[in-house]
């Protein structure tokens, strides 16, 4: 029996290969650069059809969020679209804690992932496929770390100003599979919500903010190492130019409503974090909020008001983090949506768990929320 061989020379790849005997590899996840974060991991095996796979990815007891790997089940595709869930343990106690999955193969190449990836490649076909609808402008608003540019579209007629942003941590995949949902819906001529927000909007979209950390396989953070969500209350085009310039165009716009667009690696749930604690916090503002998230909850069962972060104390809000600094800065309906690396445990799905395709319609539904309330957020 020949050993399979593992690679993660590309876009988004991250995995560094310790041991291959026969079908089972011992695994490490690379830390971002120039940080301590690690736990996105992303890479292809090439094996023979009927090999029965088993990984040890070890020492994950130092990564990022230990938490995450309870009850997580791996991402696993045979041809880069259609994503499953491998067979999945998380034992704490071996070697530094260990994530062990298997899986059989049907095909002379597999692909894992912490979640279904979402490349550059796909975030630039995105943005041209919905630059070349009539009315949407696409802009360059400025530059990463590494040169690449941080796109932002722009469409819609009205005076509110709306703004959403993904993947500033940049292995939150499903951020952005989450902007193509929006995007699809948004530049679909026939859908009802979409044209009362571009009626009612300026609408202002940014599907990734770190393709730096996106194309080099971070969790985490850019190419210097540094958090983008901690950079909001004073970014610097030496540390952080991805925030400074998304900020900068903020103001040049105001800002009504905004969604920053995450994944959260412990919680089994999708939910909303508010902006508690800010200095000018009132009734009225977070009145807007909590209309939303309600309204959002009753459109859809895969969101929920359950579970989610512990709020902040009056006066004690991270100025620092995107949803705090743009409620404060400009007085903004703003929150920071969280959806599972694990599964919706209100609606489990055991074989995909959460996946792009609820991404996508959690985007939908979002956005048809918004444009039911449009007037009184």
């Amino acid at each position: 029996m020949n050993d399979i061989q593992i690679n993660a020379a590309f876009d988004s790849g991250n995995i560094i290969v310790n041991q291959i005997t026969g079908t089972t590899a011992r695994l490490a996840i690379r830390k971002d650069r120039e940080s301590d974060f690690f736990q996105w991991f992303h890479f292809r095996v090439a094996c023979s059809v009927g090999d029965a796979l088993e990984f040890h990815i070890t020492g994950l007891a130092e990564s990022a969020y230990p938490d995450g790997w309870v009850d997580y089940k791996v991402c696993v595709s045979e041809d880069r679209e259609y994503w499953a869930r491998a067979t999945t343990d998380y034992d704490p106690d071996a070697d530094g804690g260990t994530l062990i999955f298997r899986w059989e193969a049907t095909s002379d190449v597999v692909w894992f992932a912490y979640f279904a990836p979402y490349s550059l490649e796909r975030h630039y076909d995105l943005v041209a496929n919905a630059a070349a609808h009539e009315g949407v402008r696409l802009r360059q608003l400025g530059t990463s770390l590494e040169g690449r540019p941080i796109d932002c579209l722009e469409m819609g007629e009205g005076d509110k100003q709306v703004w959403l942003y993904a993947r500033q941590h940049p292995g939150e995949s499903m951020a952005e599979w989450w902007m193509e949902g929006a995007l699809d819906m948004l530049t679909d001529p026939q859908d009802p919500h979409a044209r009362k927000l571009l009626q009612t909007c300026r609408l202002h979209i940014v599907p990734n903010m770190n393709p730096d950390g996106s194309y080099r396989g971070h969790l985490r953070t850019n190419y210097a190492g540094v958090n983008l969500n901690r950079e909001w209350d004073n970014p610097t085009k030496e540390k952080s130019p991805e925030v400074l310039c998304v900020r900068n165009a903020m103001d040049e716009s105001g800002v009504d409503f905004a969604i920053d667009v995450h994944g959260d690696e412990a919680i089994p749930a999708v939910f909303f974090a508010g902006f508690e604690g800010i200095p000018s916090w009132s009734d009225a503002q977070y009145g807007k909020f909590t209309r939303f998230r309600d309204a959002l909850a009753r459109r859809t069962p895969d969101f929920q008001i359950e579970l989610g972060y512990e709020e902040s104390q009056p006066g004690t809000a991270n100025l620092s983090m995107s949803t705090n600094q743009l409620a404060e800065r400009f007085g903004a309906t703003a929150m920071t949506l969280e959806m599972p690396f694990k599964d919706n445990k209100f609606l489990a799905d055991e074989e995909h768990g959460w996946s792009p395709e609820r991404s996508m319609q959690l985007a939908r539904d979002c956005l048809a929320t918004l444009a039911e309330l449009v007037d009184e957020v």
